[in-house]
């Protein structure tokens, strides 16, 4: 009876998540309750829901709707498990795509080369190397022959712990299958710099001189995503490069083609370079290229990190004035470096970035205003007005921000000593209250 219990709560969290339908309750026979309580009623309507699940981006429902697949005793195929290890890629899920990997082959079914591929790109996402080696060796022990995307997606894992000696590696190992390295290589060894600890002198200096040598690039051998795209997954993501999310956004200036470019103008904002920054600004310029709001983005968060508010905002308004579209990313990237140090005139500059991104229509997403408001709430000193006008904006288009942006906002305002009664304070307290039972966190210590 608990089982049955525990079974129909399951069902009940799903129901909610994809929306149950509606059938009249007056069933007279088994079948009639099965359609009652299901939303999916074959193989190809569950791979429908894990497509769904993994497009609302809530991915820890996976395992549940396996489950549910499992007790209405259907038999997952080779595309549902390609739509399950798509969703844990996204997803970050190591432990449920190795699940479902251990799953596929119980019932006999061998993970292709685009399964694995999904596989290693995850562990990339996760930063485990260490796996997305075995799963390489997993492969060739049953038989399944790398492809050019399965050496590009174990690079690009390697890189991001910075296992330089293991990248070289992979790098020899496909030159001696005949591979060229294509630009998503040179965009891995950029990574594997920028990983490498400690950061030396010279660092800067190999990224620059990676993308000079990425320009006689050649794409032969590595082609092949007819798998990827049919699953709506483009190169960028297998590869778990930093402009992944851009690729497919409409109405975005992004150029495809740079690359290189990208992944070496991120790293330098992630280290701070400034002088390797505008080194290859002037690089791209005599390469005949202007750059795209990516790469705008990360020479704005370069200035802002290093503190240089002056040029972070310059940035910002000779793109505005270039009558190029803009896109709210250019907006919370102003926002997020203006933040940065929390001095009064960035605290300043944040807000005023804010408004005139209303009065431009542009609303902050829930991630977005998540991670805004788990920055402003860092806010020692001050109002923390900024905090408080975030908040007010998600509150006002009724989005409700992630627990770990709830709980740092909670504290700082527990931080300024404000009344218990406070209305505002009253309203987080719940919210935080309800987003830990529903998390499982447990209830807050009460002071």
């Amino acid at each position: 009876m608990r089982l049955l219990h525990s079974f129909a709560a399951g069902r009940t969290s799903l129901f909610r998540a994809l929306g149950r339908r509606h059938f009249s309750v007056a069933a007279a026979g088994p079948s009639e309750e099965l359609s009652r309580r299901n939303y999916a009623n074959n193989v190809s309507e569950y791979n429908t829901v894990v497509s769904s699940i993994t497009s609302q981006r809530r991915y820890f429902l996976l395992r549940d709707v396996y489950d549910d697949m499992m007790l209405d005793g259907l038999q997952p195929t080779r595309d549902v498990f390609h739509s399950l290890a798509v969703g844990t890629m996204r997803g970050s899920r190591l432990q449920d795509a190795f699940f479902f990997r251990d799953q596929m082959k119980s019932m006999g079914l061998i993970p292709d080369v685009a399964l694995y591929n999904f596989l290693i790109s995850t562990c990339g996402k996760c930063k485990n190397s260490d796996q997305a080696i075995r799963i390489f060796e997993e492969m060739k022990k049953y038989g399944v022959k790398p492809n050019g995307q399965t050496y590009v997606c174990l690079l690009n894992a390697c890189a991001v712990g910075g296992r330089s000696d293991q990248v070289m590696g992979i790098v020899r190992d496909m030159t001696a299958d005949g591979a060229s390295l294509n630009k998503f290589c040179y965009a891995g060894l950029i990574i594997d710099q920028k990983n490498k600890t400690p950061v030396t002198q010279d660092t800067a200096a190999k990224i620059i001189e990676l993308v000079e040598q990425s320009k006689g690039w050649s794409p032969e051998g590595l082609t092949n995503t007819a798998e990827n795209s049919m699953l709506g997954v483009s190169e960028e993501e297998l590869y778990n490069m930093p402009t992944a999310e851009y690729v497919s956004r409409r109405g975005v200036f992004f150029n495809r083609q740079l690359t290189v470019y990208h992944v070496a103008f991120h790293a330098c904002a992630d280290l701070r370079n400034v002088q390797a920054t505008e080194t290859l600004l002037e690089m791209l310029k005599n390469d005949g290229k202007i750059p795209d709001i990516f790469i705008v983005m990360q020479v704005m968060r370069c200035y802002l990190l290093s503190g240089d508010l002056d040029k972070g905002l310059k940035t910002f308004e000779e793109y505005l004035d270039s009558g190029r579209p803009p896109t709210i990313d250019l907006f919370v990237t102003l926002v997020e470096g203006a933040m940065v140090g929390y001095t009064p005139r960035g605290m300043e500059l944040a807000q005023e970035t804010l408004n005139k991104m209303n009065a431009r229509n542009f609303f902050l997403s829930p991630r977005m205003g998540s991670d805004l408001l788990l920055v402003a709430s860092g806010e020692k000193t001050g109002g923390f007005t900024t905090a408080n006008f975030i908040w007010d904006m998600m509150r006002a288009r009724k989005i409700t921000p992630s627990l770990p942006a709830v709980e740092a906002y909670y504290k700082g305002l527990k931080d300024r000593e404000i009344p218990e009664d406070d209305p505002r304070l009253f309203a987080v307290s719940k919210i935080y209250d309800d987003l830990r039972l529903r998390f499982g966190a447990g209830p807050r210590q009460r002071n």
